[in-house]
């Protein structure tokens, strides 16, 4: 068949004429067509790495400083916050210009507290504050220096026949001579996100009384009735480290930001309503010890399955218990096989060893409410151990998620997450 090159008079002319009316076919287009869906599917992978699949902000350098109270209540200039994270790629850096091999997950710098409690706080002006309270009157209690000289049960790390260590508490409360203390002592670190309330003001006032005497008398919280009338507790300096991100990133987000900058042995995300009890986390912390595999990694999920069928939950709207079956069922449909095992991966009270973190905050995407499907997923993918622990949990007003909406966003950046790992788009 001759070519009718009149037809290249209008644009696509000569793929037209390529066209056999009398078979509506011709076998020289299949090269056309293969370039041309090629191109497409190219461009639309293109497009889809670019403007669908999430990619974490990087972090601000007035976002890499944090503000405290010193011993007067004077509220510090600004200070670089301490990085993990950057000192072990400082580290990896510098034995790559010597050809040296390393281990970057093997050079976190050693724990300077027990205890790291990070708190993402947005416009939480109003709940903060009981949290607080409940907070930091265990955690001075429980793993303050005060607190060790008064209990024989601290953690140890306890020599093994093969050189590894596991941690201990001593039974009986004795000490043990061959064991080294781990570090005592806690921080908060409240990660304000982009708030456009007075979240930080808040927190800059209950720091200061809690540091100046004469301590007020303890404020309720979720787990405290309006009628306790102890009184507080001193605080050291420098236990509530003010974080301020400059726009809203999402709660993952924040999370993630506290989680680069943790001092502890243990780092500890709770939120800031305080629904979750936080006298449970010394569960979290005997199931993470469980667990811990030789080189002390392991996460503590707190956990609220155990409550499906309480009244907390049962009193909830149908429409919000059908959307919570519906994506722990989907959640079980798009996750591998060990997180989806995990029965509350949404709970809001979960604990990390700190060999744990270089296996899981640098390659975290999600910045929403599904981060931590995410973090399960990559302690799953490095072989980490994870134990689900039952917690109290309280519901409280106030929440800031649009069930519907927030369901929907939830399910969708599932389907992404599993895609992108699954493809091979996040390493």
């Amino acid at each position: 068949m001759g070519v009718d090159w009149g037809k290249q008079k209008v644009m696509g002319g000569y793929f037209t004429a390529l066209i056999n009316t009398e078979n509506d076919f011709h076998w020289s287009l299949i090269p056309f067509i293969i370039i041309w869906v090629g191109f497409f599917a190219l461009l639309f992978i293109w497009l889809f790495i670019a403007y669908v699949v999430p990619q974490p902000r990087k972090p601000l350098p007035s976002e890499k400083k944090y503000r405290t109270l010193d011993e007067h209540g004077e509220l510090t200039p600004a200070q670089d916050l301490p990085s993990w994270m950057d000192r072990a790629k400082e580290k990896w850096l510098e034995a790559k210009e010597k050809n040296e091999t390393i281990d970057v997950h093997k050079c976190v710098e050693p724990a300077e507290v027990f205890m790291t409690l990070i708190i993402p706080a947005y416009n939480e002006a109003k709940r903060l504050i009981g949290m607080l309270e409940e907070s930091v009157n265990f955690l001075e209690k429980e793993y303050s220096n005060v607190a060790a000289s008064n209990n024989t049960k601290q953690p140890t790390k306890q020599a093994q026949p093969n050189g590894t260590t596991t941690r201990q508490r001593k039974p009986n409360g004795t000490a043990n001579p061959t064991a080294s203390p781990l570090p005592r002592g806690w921080e908060i670190l409240i990660v304000d996100d982009g708030s456009t309330d007075s979240t930080l003001s808040v927190a800059e006032h209950f720091t200061r009384t809690h540091l100046v005497p004469a301590l007020p008398r303890r404020n309720s919280g979720p787990w405290t009735p309006n009628t306790h009338t102890q009184p507080s507790v001193n605080i050291p300096p420098d236990s509530i480290r003010l974080i301020s991100l400059v726009t809203n990133r999402g709660k993952g987000g924040a999370v993630t930001h506290g989680m680069r900058h943790a001092r502890g042995s243990y780092v500890l995300f709770a939120d800031a309503d305080g629904a979750s009890d936080i006298c449970d986390l010394p569960k979290l912390v005997s199931a993470a010890d469980k667990v811990a595999d030789k080189d002390d990694r392991a996460v503590a999920v707190g956990s609220r399955a155990h409550m499906v069928n309480t009244e907390a939950v049962v009193q909830r709207s149908k429409l919000r218990n059908f959307l919570m079956h519906s994506f722990h069922l989907f959640l079980w449909f798009m996750t591998p096989p060990a997180t989806a095992r995990i029965k509350d991966t949404q709970c809001g009270f979960k604990l990390f060893t700190r060999a744990t973190l270089p296996y899981i905050v640098p390659h975290m995407h999600m910045e929403g409410w599904i981060f931590d499907v995410e973090m399960l997923m990559l302690a799953e993918f490095a072989g980490i151990p994870v134990a689900e622990v039952p917690i109290g949990w309280k519901e409280v007003m106030g929440s800031k998620l649009n069930v519907v909406k927030d369901s929907i966003s939830m399910a969708w950046n599932l389907a992404l997450l599993r895609v992108c790992w699954g493809t091979g788009i996040y390493k």
